[in-house]
């Protein structure tokens, strides 16, 4: 690359470093103070707040009711205690990386990849799944007749996409207003469904012969863990609010008041819909629903309604959000290992509004292509949340990493309970990283592979090609430059 001038070669923690230029790292620069910690709160509901109007319900054809609501306070548990770890970890290293950065410093360079890359899968997939549902919602409303699905991918792609090339103070803002009105339709859906909630409808699922099964648990004690990947989704992507770091205005401030409080909404939104939907609905009509809360609402009042029409247009809203804001997390992941060499570099450069456009438009791409090609959510999901637990996983066993070597790193905020509080979502990660194969082995397997391919990309070539004054590397390099002069 002819921006490459890259000077004094060294070999560091397996690794081969070369200095970029300051052209180098003046092509590769994000917008700086375009959030607060309300944009950044809202940043974290919009990943995630498709979640509550799609994709959460499978888990009641693998778990039962019972077995979904076990699944949901576990993996409540998990993301809550991660986002505590993750809170301290942004305020102590505010970069770009989050993830990648943060595992970069505790377990070097083949671990912070890793975490990058299980990072990447996730939110290169996670925006097919959504457009899948958006899909799913268009058509119930009968918007484009007999137009193929995939035009309503390529649509959503090529406009949000587009906003985020426009700039990124910009796309924030505008996905804070979609996130509001994707809170008007949850609320709306509240309201209407409280009045029709009947607790039988929680068990209509009739039990099976599976070991433990029961009214609660239809499909026994094996459904729990089927149900941790549906469990997940109601909060996947939540962790993507570190991203925003070098955009933020005072991220060492903002970082943690930003992704607990959404964490906080999320957590009240999914309970109300985990509750509501199937308590009004049944939760067999729920668990094959591609647009429930409209469907939901449609049977609990007996036909179409006004509000079952309005919580199905603006329930738009609320995948749009999710799918706007993970196009945003996924640019900012490919940026940063871009940026360092562990990817190709052309994919960090940045154009005129300081957007990074190439990570922008190539993972779109393949999340177009994968939408068209597979068509199936609940496939979707599970391949995203593949990628998801492995790098739930090697965070938390980060900060835990961080907290014994680094005690006296400054950490403007502080995990209560400390590495208990992540060792336990630890443990939690590795569960559900062990139900992703459960629910579909060959997904899960697939992804696993490409997974391995990337890290045997890392060993063979982009070790050897790694930037050291790039923001995560040089944070990690002076600590190990430190720590060896003491």
């Amino acid at each position: 690359m002819a921006d490459d001038d890259s000077t004094r070669h060294v070999h560091i923690q397996g690794a081969d470093y070369s200095t970029a230029s300051a052209d180098y790292l003046q092509k590769r620069q994000l917008k700086k103070g375009a959030a607060g910690w309300v944009l950044l709160a809202g940043l974290g509901v919009a990943y995630v707040i498709s979640g509550d109007f799609a994709g959460w319900n499978f888990g009641l054809a693998e778990g039962g009711w019972g077995g979904l609501l076990i699944a949901f306070v576990l993996m409540g548990m998990m993301y809550l205690f991660m986002v505590f770890g993750l809170a301290e970890l942004a305020s102590a290293l505010p970069t770009a990386g989050a993830g990648y950065g943060f595992a970069r410093r505790a377990l070097g360079p083949l671990g912070g990849f890793a975490t990058g890359t299980a990072i990447l899968i996730e939110y290169a997939i996670a925006p097919a799944a959504i457009a899948v549902f958006i899909g799913g919602y268009v058509e119930a409303l009968g918007l484009l007749g007999g137009t193929p699905a995939w035009v309503v991918y390529l649509a959503c792609y090529l406009i949000f996409v587009g906003i985020h090339l426009w700039g990124v103070g910009e796309a924030l803002r505008l996905m804070f207003v979609i996130t509001g009105v994707a809170m008007v339709a949850l609320v709306a859906f509240i309201i209407g469904m409280v009045p029709k909630f009947d607790p039988a409808n929680l068990f209509d699922i009739a039990p099976t012969d599976a070991l433990g099964a029961s009214e609660f648990l239809p499909f026994g004690y094996a459904g729990v863990l089927g149900a941790f990947v549906f469990g997940i989704w109601f909060f996947l992507a939540i962790e993507g609010v570190p991203l925003a770091a070098e955009e933020a205005r005072d991220p060492k401030r903002d970082m943690p008041r930003g992704i607990i409080g959404g964490m906080t909404v999320l957590i009240i939104t999914g309970a109300c819909m985990l509750v509501l939907a199937p308590g009004g609905a049944g939760a067999a009509l729920m668990s094959e629903s591609t647009n429930p809360l409209p469907e939901a609402l449609r049977q609990a009042y007996g036909g179409n309604t006004l509000l079952a029409d309005f919580v199905n247009y603006v329930g738009l809203a609320g995948l749009v959000a999710s799918f706007f804001s993970i196009i945003f997390a996924y640019s900012r992941q490919l940026f940063a290992l871009s940026r360092a060499g562990y990817l190709p570099r052309w994919l960090s450069v940045t154009g005129k509004r300081k957007t990074p456009y190439l990570a922008l438009i190539v993972p779109g791409t393949i999340g177009f292509l994968l939408a068209t090609a597979v068509g199936n959510g609940d496939q979707l999901i599970n391949i995203a949340v593949f990628g998801a637990t492995v790098s739930y996983v090697l965070m938390t066993l980060s900060h835990i990493v961080l907290r014994r070597r680094e005690p006296d790193l400054e950490r403007p905020y502080r995990t209560p309970g400390g590495t208990v509080t992540t060792g336990i979502a630890f443990v939690l990660a590795l569960c559900a990283v062990a139900a992703t194969f459960f629910v579909d082995m060959v997904g899960a397997g697939i992804t696993a592979a490409i997974f391995v391919v990337f890290l045997a990309y890392f060993w063979f070539y982009s070790r050897h090609r790694l930037v050291a004054n790039a923001p995560e590397e040089e944070f990690a390099l002076l600590e190990k430059a430190e720590s060896e002069l003491k």
